[in-house]
């Protein structure tokens, strides 16, 4: 896959994974930080390292699934696994500025 190619896969599932919110906070997944990794393989399937906000999250099954399905509805796309850790602990820090912004946290 070329550069370009590469590229405009990651943008596409950055598109997704903001499509992707925690119920009990109004800001995408990917804003607040829970995304800490993906990686794309050559034969196109995709691999997820993320987080919850706290180890107890009730919703913890479905942002998963979530995440898997909002990954795979692109066309371009084989398989998707997301690996949920703990480590490092989600912190505030981890937000982007539009996500504290939109908490009020700036």
């Amino acid at each position: 896959m070329s550069d370009d190619k590469l590229k405009e896969l990651e943008e596409k599932i950055i598109a997704k994974l903001k499509e992707v919110y925690d119920p009990e906070i109004p800001v995408n997944i990917y804003e607040i930080g829970l995304i800490y990794e993906f990686n794309i393989k050559e034969n196109k399937d995709v691999r997820v390292l993320m987080t919850l906000t706290s180890p107890t999250c009730p919703v913890a099954d479905s942002l998963v699934e979530d995440v898997k399905n909002k990954i795979g509805e692109l066309e371009e796309i084989n398989d998707v696994e997301v690996e949920m850790t703990f480590d490092p602990p989600w912190e505030m820090s981890m937000m982007s500025l539009e996500a504290k912004i939109e908490l009020g946290f700036n």
